[in-house]
């Protein structure tokens, strides 16, 4: 599985679900809170499936090799 979230979404994420877990622990909220535990997951793991389906991407996209060298030496 290939991440398709950045630093920033991941912690806004991480943030948003433990706040929420935290909620329905403490009883603030009812057990919707625990709906938590998506956005806290997704965090963990770097990959929103939602935005495989919209074509969506928060990652900064992989450094291709695209070295100027020269070309291999022949045998």
């Amino acid at each position: 599985m290939k991440r398709n979230m950045g630093t920033i979404d991941r912690a806004l994420r991480l943030i948003a679900g433990v706040a929420l877990i935290g909620s329905a622990l403490v009883g603030a909220i009812d057990v919707w809170g625990y709906v938590g535990v998506i956005p806290l997951l997704t965090a963990v793991f770097g990959y929103c499936p939602v935005y495989v389906l919209f074509g969506f991407q928060t990652c900064p996209l992989e450094a291709e090799d695209t070295s100027q060298g020269n070309p291999p030496a022949s045998a």
